[in-house]
């Protein structure tokens, strides 16, 4: 193997790559700028006191908060960040294979069904921004009532509120819809198809610095978790491009080509199934779904009715405390997890139709036949190879957990309580690895279309 990074050179000797870069990161600065202008109406006194009582408790705000880039902490107007345009794509991916009237549009023109699905994730990324802010705003009044007494925003449609609550739902969800359109203005005149993903990466990695500060603020601890952490970070990483490049080539066989009079031999291909097709979205969507009873008990929390105000507050309590004790909670996320991405994975192979689209060029797999048959065979492959990449995604989940664990037996409790921190070496890793692999390889495919065969990337 031999690994060559003099492409590096390249990246600013060509005007439009150089062009594009710069571009981008204007784009990812100007989002950072906008990413610390707090919410209209918020209480910065009562904000700073709660913020100063859950920090680092590894609790479900402290997840939102580091997959947000800070921004749920500060109660920014790009709290929700691009989660809900990413959640009205993963809804609709879903509808296309339980609506027949969807699927057939997908087999009769793709192109055009992909444009009609652009475009309703737009429309349906807008509501869902809005309902994502009510469940936010009632999830941070709650907890704060239940620490301070006094909630953080008022917010409610009470005749004296309804004017105030209107504008904060309406800034909030102008927010996420400026965040995606700055990663759209990224994938059409930067770094192409990577916008919303350089978006996601620039929130995680922002965080970095104040973790790895929190992590050595503590003089009989620091230099244990630093190289505690740095050993997870490295393990994690090199776990995560194992899996991501994982790949069953089945054999394939292509028909020959008839020059002049003569027919050449069949050749032989390989079509390449992917270990992790869903990549990150089953702990997206997974966690999309366990926020929602979060969301939904936030708004009987205060009820009047003490025994329904209980309950409701376990709920919350439950779905909400991601610490090291809450063993019901992680369970049930890993479980989650290794069933969407079953799930997620079958909706995505079965779009794909192999099976078809061999047959339409006349390749066959060895030993099947052509067409459903051929479907089938994938399919039972691809799901085989599937559960080593979902039982994956499942430990990459819940791997605060089992950190806070190991902490524990080290007897290092206080440390165990910022395992929060660890989950930049999990699932904001797993995003952070992929993009900057994606990165790589769209700008080592610019650096080729322009005539440079240097690469970027080891080979």
């Amino acid at each position: 193997m031999k690994s060559t990074f003099s492409g590096w050179r390249y990246l600013w000797k060509s005007e439009d790559i150089r062009r594009k870069l710069i571009i981008t990161f204007a784009i990812l600065a100007l989002y950072r700028l906008v990413a610390n202008i707090p919410a209209p109406g918020v209480d910065f006194a009562v904000l700073a006191a709660f913020r100063a009582s859950s920090s680092g408790s590894g609790n479900f705000l402290d997840f939102l908060d580091l997959l947000s880039g800070g921004t749920v902490s500060n109660f920014s107007l790009l709290s929700m960040g691009v989660y809900p345009y990413i959640t009205a794509q993963i809804i609709l991916q879903l509808l296309i294979p339980i609506i027949p009237a969807l699927q057939r549009r997908m087999e009769e023109d793709p192109r055009e069904a992909r444009r009609w699905q652009e475009k309703w994730t737009y429309y349906l990324a807008v509501p869902m921004a809005a309902l994502s802010a009510i469940g936010q705003i009632n999830i941070f009044n709650s907890l704060s009532i239940q620490a301070l007494q006094q909630p953080i925003l008022a917010f409610g449609f009470t005749a004296d509120q309804w004017l105030n609550s209107v504008t904060v739902l309406l800034a909030m969800t102008a927010g996420t819809m400026f965040a995606i359109w700055l990663g759209e203005l990224i994938s059409e005149y930067g770094i192409r198809g990577q916008g919303l993903s350089l978006i996601i990466f620039a929130g995680i990695v922002s965080q970095m610095p104040g973790n790895l500060a929190s992590l050595l603020s503590d003089a009989d601890t620091r230099w244990f978790m630093l190289l505690f952490t740095i050993t997870i970070i490295v393990a994690t990483v090199f776990a995560i491009v194992f899996v991501q490049q994982g790949r069953r080539n089945v054999p394939v066989m292509y028909p020959g080509r008839r020059m002049g009079n003569r027919m050449s031999m069949p050749v032989k291909g390989t079509l390449p199934l992917m270990v992790n097709l869903s990549g990150m979205i089953p702990l997206i969507f997974a966690s999309a779904i366990l926020q929602f009873p979060t969301i939904l008990a936030s708004y009987f929390t205060n009820s009047e009715n003490v025994g329904v105000a209980a309950f409701f507050t376990s709920v919350q309590n439950f779905f909400g405390g991601t610490g090291t004790s809450n063993w019901g909670y992680w369970t049930l996320y890993f479980f989650m997890v290794v069933i969407f991405t079953f799930f997620y994975t079958s909706v995505l192979f079965d779009q794909q139709n192999y099976g078809e689209n061999l047959k339409k060029v006349g390749a066959t797999v060895p030993g099947v036949h052509t067409g459903p048959p051929t479907q089938k065979y994938l399919s039972t492959v691809q799901r085989r190879i599937t559960l080593p990449g979902a039982l994956f995604l499942g430990m990459v989940a819940i791997m605060p957990f089992l950190l806070g664990l190991l902490l524990r037996l080290f007897n290092l409790g206080a440390a165990s309580s910022q395992t929060g921190l660890f989950l930049v070496s999990s699932s904001g890793l797993l995003i952070v690895v992929g993009v900057v692999r994606d990165t790589f390889m769209n700008i080592d495919a610019e650096l080729k279309l322009h005539g440079y065969q240097d690469s970027l990337l080891v080979r």
